[in-house]
This record gives structure tokens, C-alpha cells and sequence, in this order.
């Protein structure tokens, strides 16, 4: 059954980004399953707006867990604004990891996006030719959080999560585009962990670099002045500031 909820799911990849920095990437998996050792991966073809702001990887395989075709990730900032921007393609996705209870889940093209800019922070995910076997349908838009329940007699053992979308503690943004959570602990359970495909992290904007000239040359001027006045002086006006009956 499908649903959507704003509300953070428990187990979702933590990832941060200080102002002005983005980052992508397009695989990464840590999972612990049934008679077999744990498998950790990723990421893979990882951006970052400081460099490499491009990345592309031929594809991942992970024998009875995923395989994908290419990915492409990027993550740019714009000094002249502040704002960034990042981006995470995942081409040609088969999910095998829940293969003998959903019978796979198939995608032509899984992507996220994030950007910050002065008006606040934004993302979404984009999917192409979605098919999730026995689960039912998803769109290609799909909302925020949007949840898939993967049961086996009645008890869940796997959350699918599409368009997950992580408010960090650091006041930036994670899209994972997909993202699969393994429940440990319970009859017939596959095993633990997370597998999580197209991600993009954009912190908050940063501050515009000031223009040369113009009004930019002006706001530098002011800078530098301030910089002249006494430590004092600039304690007693910052002060004063905060006083409700100052004017």
C-alpha cells in the first residue's frame, strides 16, 4: 500500500552540508542479510560543488542485491548568488534485494535534485518507467516521503521510501531518490540495512560575493568601514540594537 507522510523515517542515511556546499552521489548500500556477510558499498560517482563537481560511474553490481547502468551526479555553487544546486541520475535500475517477495523493482532512470537559494531550500525526485512488481504503482513526480510497506505474512521485513527528503539537523536538505530499509528482527526478516539510489545534500545558500563595482562596490566599502570602527564602538552599536526603545 502507498503513502505519503512528511513526517522522517527512522533509519534514513544522515548526511550534511554547511552553507553554501552541495553534494550527490549515485549507489551507496550498507546491509546486513540472512546467510550471507554484510555488504557495504558507496557511494559511488560522488560530486561536490568544491570538487569534483562532476562524477560518472559505468555502473554498480551487486550480485543478488542491485544493478544499474550509468551514473552521473553534480553539484555546483553560484558565488554570485549563494546559492547551490545538486543533482544524482542512477540509469537502468534493477533492485533484486526483495526479488522473492515483490519480484523486483525495475526503473529506466531514478534522479534527485536539491537547490538552495536566498528564498530556502527545495528538492524532488524524478522517476522513469517505475515498476515495483507485487507493491502497486508509483509516479513519476512522487510526493515527498512516499512509503511502500513490503510485508511477508502480515509483518513488515523492508520500508521503500521514494522522494525521501531529509531535513538535517545542519539546516540542510537530502533527497534520496530511492531508498530501501531493511527491518531486522522479525520472522522471515531478509536482513538489516539500507541501500540507497540518487542522492543529492544541498546545505543552506551562502552569503553573494560582492561585484566589483556598482552596488557590489559599494556594500564592499561599507564592509571595510565597519572593519575601522573601534572593537568598542561596534559592541556598544550591536548592543543598542537589541534594545526595543533604542531607535
Amino acid at each position: 500500500m502507498l503513502a505519503a507522510t512528511a513526517a522522517l523515517l527512522i533509519g534514513a542515511v544522515p548526511a550534511s552540508a554547511a552553507p553554501g556546499d552541495a553534494s550527490a552521489h549515485g549507489v551507496k548500500l550498507a546491509l546486513s542479510l540472512q546467510g550471507s556477510k554484510a555488504a557495504s558499498a558507496g557511494p559511488f560517482a560522488a560530486s561536490d560543488a568544491n570538487g569534483p563537481s562532476t562524477n560518472t560511474f559505468a555502473g554498480v553490481e551487486v550480485p543478488g542485491v542491485l544493478k544499474t547502468g550509468a551514473v552521473n551526479t553534480s553539484a555546483s555553487r553560484d558565488d554570485k548568488t549563494g546559492g547551490v544546486y545538486a543533482n544524482a541520475s542512477t540509469a537502468d535500475v534493477r533492485v533484486d534485494l526483495l526479488k522473492s517477495v515483490t519480484g523486483g523493482i525495475t526503473a529506466a532512470v531514478v534522479e534527485a535534485d536539491c537547490q538552495a537559494t536566498q528564498k530556502g531550500l527545495s528538492g524532488k525526485t524524478k522517476l522513469v518507467g517505475a515498476d515495483l512488481g507485487t507493491l502497486g504503482v508509483v509516479g513519476s513526480d512522487p510526493a515527498p516521503n512516499t512509503t511502500v510497506d513490503v510485508e511477508l505474512v502480515g509483518v513488515d521485513i523492508a520500508h521503500v521510501v521514494f522522494n525521501e527528503q531529509v531535513h538535517n539537523a545542519d539546516g540542510s536538505l537530502t533527497v534520496n531518490a530511492v531508498h530501501v530499509e531493511l527491518v531486522g528482527g522479525v520472522l522471515g526478516s531478509i536482513g538489516t540495512g539500507d541501500l540507497v539510489l540518487s542522492s543529492a545534500t544541498c546545505g543552506p545558500a551562502g552569503l553573494p560575493i560582492p561585484l566589483a563595482s556598482g552596488a557590489g562596490l559599494w556594500v564592499s566599502l561599507g564592509l571595510l568601514a565597519v572593519s575601522a570602527v573601534p572593537v568598542g564602538a561596534v559592541a556598544i552599536r550591536r548592543y543598542r540594537s537589541d534594545d526595543p526603545n533604542a531607535l
